[in-house]
């Protein structure tokens, strides 16, 4: 491999890292095992890439304790996830794709573009603050909108309220979702929650039900203040 495409090589590794601990911990620390699980690796290649991650100054790491963003990682973290949820919007705005096969997508194309297209394409799209998902966009500043949101698993059985965002990356859950109309900005209602096998049921605008497993209803953000 040249020196060249070495260095994009690692360039690519070190933001999906980062875009993982921030997704993962926030501003809290992001456990070796949970970013082990989320990337689809060894929790031992996660421990040798968080030491180099803190000799480049982008994490602080302690051993068994995890990893946390310092402001540099932070500020790098949110660059990336900017460019990745304004390029899945983009590709669900204008060319066609499905909300479940975005993401995907997009995870390729950001390592190619640079800051100038970023910017140009939250230009062309009227800066939008949410991806199709429903995440909130970070600003061009790398700062976020607070988020307002309860997991569908804490909503009692008769509640209802809009749907602020789905956090599963999984093509066949959004596909599943998507055809239910269970996706951000529809309305449900709570129907029934089984104590049994935690299956929650919900009636979705079109008046039909849906019951959805623990994984499912988790994934599921409802918008706290449309809540009633």
């Amino acid at each position: 491999m040249s020196d060249v495409a070495a260095e994009r090589s690692l360039s690519s590794s070190v933001g999906d890292y980062l875009k993982a601990i921030w997704v993962v911990g926030g501003s809290e620390s992001a456990s070796t095992k949970d970013l082990a699980d989320r990337l689809s690796v060894a929790p031992a290649s996660v421990t040798n890439m968080l030491i180099r991650l803190q000799e480049m100054s982008f994490v602080e790491y302690e051993r068994y304790h995890g990893a946390t963003l310092t402001s540099v990682g932070r500020d790098e973290a949110l660059r990336l996830i900017r460019r990745h949820r304004l390029i899945e919007t983009f590709l669900l705005e204008h060319l066609g794709y499905s909300w479940q096969e975005v993401h995907a997508e997009a995870d390729k194309l950001e390592h190619a573009v640079s800051d100038l297209f970023t910017e140009r394409l939250a230009e062309r799209l009227a800066h939008p603050v949410r991806d199709p998902h429903g995440d909130p966009i970070p600003a061009a500043d790398r700062t976020l909108e607070p988020e307002e949101a309860v997991s569908l698993s804490s909503v009692a059985a008769g509640e209802s309220g809009r749907i602020s965002r789905v956090s599963t990356e999984d093509p066949a859950a959004l596909a599943h979702l998507g055809e239910r109309g269970l996706a951000p900005g529809g309305w449900i209602t709570v129907e029934e929650v089984r104590d049994l096998d935690g299956v929650i049921t919900v009636r979705s605008e079109a008046g039909e039900s849906h019951p959805l497993g623990d994984a499912l209803a988790a994934s599921i953000f409802v918008d706290s203040a449309s809540r009633r």
